[in-house]
């Protein structure tokens, strides 16, 4: 009976962990999109994904060699694949903050749970149910009352479609980096797969930074230095979390970032928010929850 019990306390502890790190992840992520919009559009997208990648890479790099990790991995394709997905995903997600209130745009980029499991069904060959298509469109009705189009009441709120168009393509890249992740999960460790990530973006985003980049004045600097250390941060605390959380309770306590995101867009950057924002916000979360508990066996 003793055994059960201090069993069950270890259990609760590493659930305890789990949760703190995924808390500490979605804080730390939201801070990095509130870096990122700091920087007001000055700095070319390609140079800020750039330089977080060199400042990623050096970082993970290091942790690789501390836990004498090879840190090349075994299914170098996927990985490469993985990195490029990921990439294109950041490379949408920072345009569209650019533009975008802070709110509206991580609201949209937290669709992508429903485009994993349409992923899943199309490149994993796994069945699609019900559940699903309900989560397509309780989803969908949810971006479109965020986006408000000139055909709803839109107290002055409407966005670029472009923009949003930028957000959602963020939102499917990440869907599709994720797929990557679960097949990885099973063999990689979770540095290599992180370590996959800068390693294609640094020479990916190079040649952009040389022809375009331009030289950051002053607190700028300060702004890509806590864009590098919060995305670290994030990545490593989802990282910790997944180790010791059920994948689909991990993600019901990463929707805390559209939460902290809407603070700060709010607190820093005075942007408004209305009835449809809040009702939208609401539905994406239910999409998400629905599709993220799907049975669905992606890996």
């Amino acid at each position: 009976m003793k055994n059960h019990s201090n069993k069950l306390d270890n259990q609760n502890t590493k659930e305890l962990q789990g949760v703190k790190a995924l808390l500490i992840s979605a804080l730390a992520f939201s801070i990095m999109t509130v870096c990122v919009k700091q920087l007001k559009g000055r700095i070319p997208v390609a140079e800020i994904v750039f330089l977080r990648a060199l400042f990623s890479l050096i970082i993970t790099r290091v942790m690789l060699y501390n836990k004498q990790v090879n840190p090349w991995g075994t299914n170098r394709g996927l990985l490469l694949l993985r990195g490029l997905l990921g990439t294109i995903a950041l490379l949408c997600i920072f345009k569209a903050l650019e533009f975008l209130p802070l709110g509206s745009a991580t609201i949209i980029q937290y669709t992508y749970p429903t485009y994993v499991s349409l992923a899943a069904w199309i490149f994993l060959k796994e069945k699609i149910n019900l559940q699903m298509i309900l989560s397509v469109v309780i989803g969908w009705i949810g971006v479109l009352l965020v986006v408000q189009p000139n055909w709803i009441i839109i107290n002055g709120m409407e966005l670029p479609i472009e923009d949003v168009a930028v957000a959602i393509s963020g939102a499917l890249f990440t869907a599709l980096a994720y797929i990557c992740v679960r097949k990885l999960s099973k063999d990689e460790h979770p540095l290599v797969i992180i370590h996959y990530f800068p390693l294609v973006s640094v020479p990916l985003t190079f040649p952009f930074f040389i022809s375009n980049g331009v030289t950051p004045l002053g607190g700028e600097w300060l702004w890509l230095i806590g864009i590098g250390v919060f995305t670290q941060i994030g990545q490593i605390g989802i990282t910790k979390g997944l180790k010791h959380l059920p994948a689909a309770r991990a993600s019901c306590i990463s929707y805390s970032q559209v939460l902290f995101a809407t603070i700060w867009g709010i607190i820093i950057f005075s942007e408004q928010i209305n009835e449809y924002l809040i009702i939208g916000a609401m539905l994406i979360l239910v999409a998400s929850l629905i599709s993220i508990n799907a049975k669905l066996k992606v890996i």
